[in-house]
């Protein structure tokens, strides 16, 4: 309610239009209600506003990532409906600070433990936090002194989650000195080290990242050597690039992947296939790194909208054409050899149906007037994140 009161206020000195949206999860029996009273609020101030739903009881596995995901996408499609280039988030320095706890309690490192972006890009849409400095305190005492209520989130009680828990601990540090400001400061700080080892990944790519048209092939124990965290950095980068998903693997599962790949040729992590060439033996390895298969078997979609998040299909769409992965109908193709990608990086490709009958596999060199491009180039996706 802070953010939509002081947008609201700004906007009315500038001239500025805007527009509010509440997404409501569907998880809070609550939450309908809540969206009800911000949507009368803006009604007595003149403001559209929009209520999003997402049904949260259907989500699988961790269901606070897929929320938060969702969340973006939601909005992103408002926003994008509407001709919207922006949307304020109503995050504050409370929540840099126990984001960085939480995670420290899962060990993560300078990525994990690093400030929130105060201003980012995520699915064509421009992203701020203006309050990513300002306490809950100092907001409540702001809404106060305009007379403006708000509903405290239950859940925020909850011990039953992790960010309540959190919430208590960062109380009982405070008698220690070491409190939101203290930790903010420090996130910050963090921040500024992983955009500077952001930057050095992107330099480094550039040497040992070469793309093989859907894949990306990386040289691992360089010669001459990289830092060990600048190669993690780049593998993890490609394994994202790759699945099309917005977070590495975890570090249990990369680990796995660098013990496995010591005795065998191939793997599967994170919805990719993982495959190494040792050409000079330890030194200057190549690993290539392609989608999975069995990730992308399922997903089907209209020809015309990007696919697995990263793959457009340009040529002559029509209502009865889909996309899909190719799979075995790559025997169709009789000259698919001829490309030099391996069978497994063109079964993961994408291919246009009318039904089950194969009209176009561009990357397998079937086109009828189809083609495909990766929506984003690698060193792009770098420079984004």
């Amino acid at each position: 309610m802070a953010l939509l009161h002081a947008a609201i206020s700004c906007a009315a000195l500038s001239g500025t239009k805007i527009e509010a949206v509440t997404v409501d999860h569907g998880l809070r029996s609550e939450a309908a209600d809540e969206a009800e009273g911000v949507a009368h609020y803006c009604e007595q101030e003149g403001i559209p506003h929009t209520i999003l739903k997402w049904d949260g009881l259907a989500a699988k596995g961790n269901i606070a990532a897929a929320a938060r995901e969702a969340r973006f996408r939601l909005m992103a499609d408002w926003a994008k409906e509407r001709d919207i280039g922006g949307i304020l988030l109503g995050h504050t320095a409370n929540d840099i600070a126990e984001t960085f706890l939480m995670r420290l309690a899962r060990k993560a490192g300078v990525d994990g433990l690093a400030a929130m972006d105060v201003r980012f890009n995520r699915h064509g849409i421009v992203w701020a936090r203006p309050f990513w400095q300002q306490t809950r305190d100092r907001l409540r005492d702001y809404l106060r002194r305009h007379g403006v209520a708000w509903v405290e989130d239950p859940t925020n009680v909850d011990e039953n989650h992790d960010r309540p828990r959190m919430r208590r601990i960062l109380s009982l540090l405070e008698d220690e000195g070491i409190g939101v400001e203290e930790i903010k400061s420090t996130a910050h700080r963090l921040k500024m080290a992983r955009t500077a080892l952001e930057d050095t990944t992107a330099e480094a790519a550039k040497l040992l990242v070469t793309s093989d048209c859907c894949d990306l092939i990386v040289t691992r124990n360089a010669d001459p050597p990289v830092a060990g965290e600048i190669e993690r950095r780049l593998l993890n980068a490609a394994l994202r690039y790759v699945s099309g998903t917005g977070y590495p693997p975890r570090e249990k599962a990369y680990n796995g992947m660098l013990r496995a790949l010591i005795e065998q040729d191939t793997y599967t992590v994170a919805g990719c296939l993982v495959t190494i060439e040792r050409p000079e033996g330890i030194v200057n390895q190549k690993v290539r790194v392609a989608r999975e298969f069995n990730a992308v078997k399922d997903l089907v979609g209209p020809s015309d909208v990007t696919w697995d998040n990263r793959w457009a299909i340009d040529g002559p769409h029509a209502p009865n054409l889909t996309i899909r992965a190719l799979g075995e109908s790559l025997k169709d193709v009789p000259d698919w050899r001829d490309v030099g990608l391996p069978r497994a990086s063109l079964m993961a490709s994408p291919a246009v149906f009318d039904g089950e009958t194969l009209i176009s596999a561009p990357i397998a060199g079937l086109q009828n007037g189809f083609s495909a491009r990766i929506v984003a180039d690698f060193q792009s996706f770098l420079l984004s994140r």
